[in-house]
């Protein structure tokens, strides 16, 4: 049974291709630019586009299972073609913004909504992996602590739960495994809540100096994020914080409770990538 996993240069897509070779299943890396892929001997690239439906036939050929990137464009015509293909079950990596409210109107949450409807109405079986907050998005303090800077935040009081993407991949790879998630929708979390200033200290004492917090409006912090993401974007993470720090993250579905081991944390996440933080 050929699992497809797009995303495959994505780090949570990486991470489920390797767990499924090294088990044993038969997998195919699907990407944009398949010619950029680095995957495992044995395992093949293929071309797959989802706004270019001549791409899907030889993706999807033999395909019995795929993990799904979430992409609006293209995706009613990608599950036509999944369901004509044989494709018996789809895990999407989708978001928990599609849980907030007005989420049909917010960009992170349209998005991702936008293909969990598609896939509703597609009929083909479908887990719902909604990850919230990852751990990894602390990367984008790299160069401000790298350069010895101030992290500068608009709401470092926000509470977060984030999620180490590790654990997304474990949680994918049993998803895709057996049947005990199959159907399902589940909000994923890492098991403890910090605030953006929390994730910061922690980051400090891993690094074994201190890295300070600058509290910055919300105005810069548009200007600042704009250089990296587009605008829509930027105001969505923005209202997510702001709303972070009036209501607390709330502790979802985790790998403790889901496949009975204990969640990554926030502490190992920066451990594993102290080198980001370090200039040079």
């Amino acid at each position: 049974m050929t699992v497809l996993v797009t995303g495959a240069r994505g780090k949570v897509g990486r991470a489920v291709l390797e767990r499924l070779h090294a088990a044993g299943r038969p997998v195919r890396a699907a990407s944009a630019r398949p010619a950029e892929l680095a995957v495992p001997a044995g395992v093949v690239g293929v071309e797959l586009v989802l706004n270019r439906p001549a791409t899907f036939a030889a993706a999807l050929e033999g395909v019995r299972q795929v993990f799904l990137y979430p992409e609006p464009a293209g995706i009613d015509a990608f599950t036509a073609a999944a369901r004509a293909a044989g494709v018996e079950h789809v895990v999407l990596l989708s978001s928990s913004s599609v849980l907030a409210p007005g989420a049909e109107s917010d960009p992170l949450g349209a998005h991702n909504l936008r293909v969990e409807q598609a896939l509703a109405v597609s009929g083909l079986p479908t887990t719902l992996l909604r990850a919230d907050a990852f751990a990894s998005n602390a990367l984008g303090w790299c160069a401000a602590i790298g350069a010895g800077l101030p992290v500068e935040l608009p709401y470092p009081e926000a509470s977060l739960a984030p999620v180490h993407p590790a654990d997304v991949a474990d949680v994918a790879v049993a998803a895709l495994s057996g049947p005990e998630l199959r159907g399902r929708a589940v909000t994923l979390t890492g098991g403890q809540r910090l605030t953006l200033r929390e994730q910061v200290g922690v980051l400090a004492d891993v690094l074994g100096r201190p890295v300070p917090v600058e509290t910055v409006t919300r105005a810069e912090a548009e200007r600042q994020l704009g250089r990296f993401m587009p605008a829509p974007l930027v105001g969505s993470l923005l209202s997510f914080w702001a709303a972070a720090s009036t209501t607390p993250a709330t502790i979802g579905d985790t790998t403790r409770t889901l496949l009975g081991v204990p969640e990554r944390t926030f502490h190992q996440w920066a451990t594993e990538h102290a080198a980001a933080f370090t200039a040079g």
